[in-house]
């Protein structure tokens, strides 16, 4: 087993303890959608994966936000900010700005990438360092200003 589904799973048998329904549900909600990727993909899922999964949930839960702002249903949008902020708990610290900017530099040294046609490889080699870090696609348009895309 992975780390954070390890960590997940144990979390899980915590909110049954302590009987924190809103919580336990949450949880249920993130072990579901791993457990989909690994029967679907018949895989055991590793902390990349896994991070992916919870920024994939992350950002759904952030439209969902959106969305019920737009149609001013506060009970839904307190419902998922909690949600929301339970996922978040599990993916790694965001990187600050000036770190992005000096992984994304190393990269297209490292790639020798001079125009937009090696966007591609200087986003290949930042993807395992930033998934979860970092917006990939703020990522995604730095690497292009620099690029002259």
């Amino acid at each position: 087993m992975a780390g954070i589904k390890t960590q997940i799973s144990n979390d899980v048998k915590d909110a049954m303890r302590s009987k924190d329904k809103q919580r336990l549900a949450a949880l249920r909600l993130i072990s579901a959608a791993f457990k989909q990727k690994e029967v679907d993909e018949r895989i055991e899922l590793n902390d990349e994966q896994s991070i992916a999964i919870l920024n994939k949930m992350a950002k759904q839960h952030r439209d969902s936000i959106e969305q019920f702002g737009i149609a001013k249903r506060d009970d839904l949008i307190e419902k998922e900010q909690q949600e929301l902020g339970i996922i978040e708990s599990y993916l790694p610290k965001k990187l600050s700005s000036d770190k992005v900017n000096s992984l994304i530099e190393k990269a297209i040294s490292e790639t020798n990438a001079k125009s937009p046609k090696d966007m591609g490889k200087v986003m290949g080699l930042l993807k395992g360092k930033l998934q979860g870090r970092a917006d990939m696609s703020e990522v995604s348009k730095l690497i292009k200003d620099r690029l002259g895309a």
